[in-house]
């Protein structure tokens, strides 16, 4: 019997008993040439619900696989994460930001104390408050400045320097403690040819200033601060002074003239804002001679500078100058003062006799006086006789100072041997000048 391999005839073809032949295989299309391109078949992405084209689709093929996830972003370097260290204990870094910084600490051992250190330090701010407005918030801010200030009004010019010195001092005062208003305070002025010293303390030196000040404010129809302790007659500074002290001597807490000192300044500048033009010549007396108010409000503003600079030097306080506009004005007053405070001089016999008479409104001998730097200027000054007019060619002298320096020979901080002025001309006009600025000062 033959295996099924075994020739036996009946392969032939049209032989009995034929079996059924294998047909031979068929050419592939590739016989002939190669294919021509097709387009990819789409097929469906189970991963990304997207379409993409299908590299085999016959049996036994491998199943269409996704395209690879994108990997993560690279971490910021270190420099970026540790100046977001700041922002992340304040909590105000976007979640990348946060997630960043949060893997970098558990890396980074610096970064990881720095960020406890501000994280502790965070915990000691004041806890966020809302961002709505409280409805008092206005009422109280407006209670507030007018506590400090009353709302300002249109200032005469000639007021404006008072009224920046005294809320300059007025500031000084604010943050010193009772034991400050104790601290001794050395005042000095001269009279006559020599200087003259005077120990009081913080709050003597208030007090002197609001006795003198009272002077403005009875001319003015306020109320007198000394009330029923002040002297009768003549009104006198020095002698205004020395009647506050004694009242005061009983006071216990000398940070109690602060104030009613305060109180008055605000008065006096109130006053003169509602007064009108028509209020700047009212007189004001000074025990011997009178001043109009708009000189009287500088001469005030001079002297509050001054005496504040003594009380910033005692509690070792810096303490800046005048504006040069308010400090010109000042020095104006000086100069303006000059020819008088001469010849009161002569009358006293500390200066010698003019040389010629001069009419009233006619030019006569004048010094040149020339005052350098912050709020300085060019004075012509009369001789001979108040009234006579100081013209630059009648000129027999010139002096030359610095404004700080000026200031403080007519405050009387120093002698007129101890001005360093230029000088040239008459030796005997520069001199009786030098001295008749240094009397303008008194207590």
């Amino acid at each position: 019997m033959n295996g099924p391999d075994e020739w036996d005839g009946r392969e032939l073809p049209g032989s009995p008993g034929e079996r059924p032949r294998i047909p031979s295989p068929r050419t592939a299309a590739e016989d002939h040439g190669p294919l021509p391109d097709t387009p990819p078949v789409p097929v469906r992405d189970p991963v990304n619900d997207t379409t993409g084209p299908l590299t085999d689709t016959g049996p036994g093929s491998e199943p269409p696989t996704a395209p690879p996830l994108p990997g993560p972003d690279p971490a910021p370097p270190h420099r970026v994460l540790k100046s977001l260290l700041g922002a992340w204990a304040l909590a105000a870094c976007s979640a990348e930001e946060t997630a960043a910084v949060e893997a970098h600490l558990t890396d980074c051992a610096s970064c990881a104390d720095e960020a406890l250190r501000l994280r502790d330090a965070v915990g000691l701010l004041h806890p966020a408050d809302s961002l709505d407005l409280d409805p008092l918030l206005r009422s109280r801010v407006l209670e507030g400045c007018l506590g400090r200030r009353p709302a300002r009004i249109p200032v005469p010019e000639w007021a404006s320097p008072y009224d920046a010195e005294t809320a300059k001092l007025d500031a000084l005062l604010h943050d010193m403690g009772e034991a400050e208003w104790r601290t001794p305070v050395r005042l000095r002025w001269f009279e006559g040819e020599r200087a003259v010293e005077r120990e009081t303390t913080v709050a003597g030196v208030m007090g002197h200033l609001m006795a003198v000040d009272g002077l403005v404010a009875t001319a003015l129809g306020l109320t007198d601060p000394l009330g029923t302790a002040a002297p009768p007659g003549t009104p006198d500074p020095l002698v205004r002074t020395e009647t506050f002290w004694r009242a005061a001597g009983e006071e216990r807490k000398p940070v109690a003239v602060h104030a009613p000192w305060r109180d008055q300044s605000y008065a006096l500048v109130r006053q003169v804002s509602f007064a009108g033009s028509r209020a700047a010549e009212l007189a004001v007396p000074y025990g011997d001679f009178r001043l109009a108010l708009r000189d009287a409000f500088l001469d005030r503003a001079f002297e509050c500078w001054v005496h504040a600079g003594d009380i910033a030097e005692a509690v070792d306080y810096p303490y800046v100058p005048p504006a040069s506009g308010h400090l010109h004005q000042m020095v104006d007053l000086a100069a303006r003062l000059l020819p008088s405070a001469l010849a009161e001089r002569r009358r006293a016999g500390l200066a010698a006799p003019p040389r010629r008479l001069v009419e009233a409104g006619a030019p006569g001998r004048t010094l040149h006086l020339e005052v350098e730097g912050n709020g300085g200027g060019h004075w012509y000054i009369a001789l001979d006789s108040p009234a006579a007019l100081g013209t630059p060619d009648r000129t027999v002298a010139h002096i030359a100072l610095d404004s700080a320096e000026f200031c403080q020979l007519a405050a009387g901080h120093i002698s007129p041997e101890e001005a360093a002025a230029g000088q040239d001309g008459e030796r005997d006009a520069i001199r009786e000048v030098l001295f008749a600025t240094a009397s303008l000062s008194r207590l």
